[in-house]
């Protein structure tokens, strides 16, 4: 049976489930490729930061779920579940991961609408006469 560790990374509303085994570097996001689920250079080069910090990402194969979000979301929470799969495989790198930041859940969250408001702060225009 083959070795995997699994780590679970959130922010906003995104969710994304990692799976880290050995391989030779495929990534599998929802059914799709690394380049075709994240156009964006900047997406990928995040994603795969903690993979590049300590091994060869070319030595992994990652299957990834994500739901919900945007994909600016979803990239980085894919990174907290990268970074979270790793420290439970080799607690080692845990000190080297928490500094760069890679295992700070970001709790900021969008805030919900008020009733008699016409958003979460936002104001009714307001009529004198």
């Amino acid at each position: 049976m083959i070795k995997e560790t699994i780590g679970v990374g959130r922010r906003k509303t995104a969710v994304s489930s990692v799976r880290v085994r050995p391989g030779n570097g495929i990534v599998d996001v929802n059914g799709r490729t690394l380049n075709e689920y994240f156009p964006l250079q900047i997406q990928r080069d995040t994603i795969l930061a903690p993979l590049k910090k300590f091994s060869d990402p070319e030595k992994f194969d990652l299957i990834i779920r994500i739901k919900g979000g945007g994909i600016e979301a979803q990239a980085i929470a894919t990174r907290l579940g990268i970074s979270r799969a790793l420290v439970q495989d080799n607690e080692e790198l845990r000190p080297e991961l928490k500094s760069l930041g890679y295992l700070t859940r970001d709790p900021r969250k969008r805030e919900r609408e008020k009733y008699g408001r016409a958003g979460a702060r936002k104001r009714y225009q307001f009529s004198k006469r």
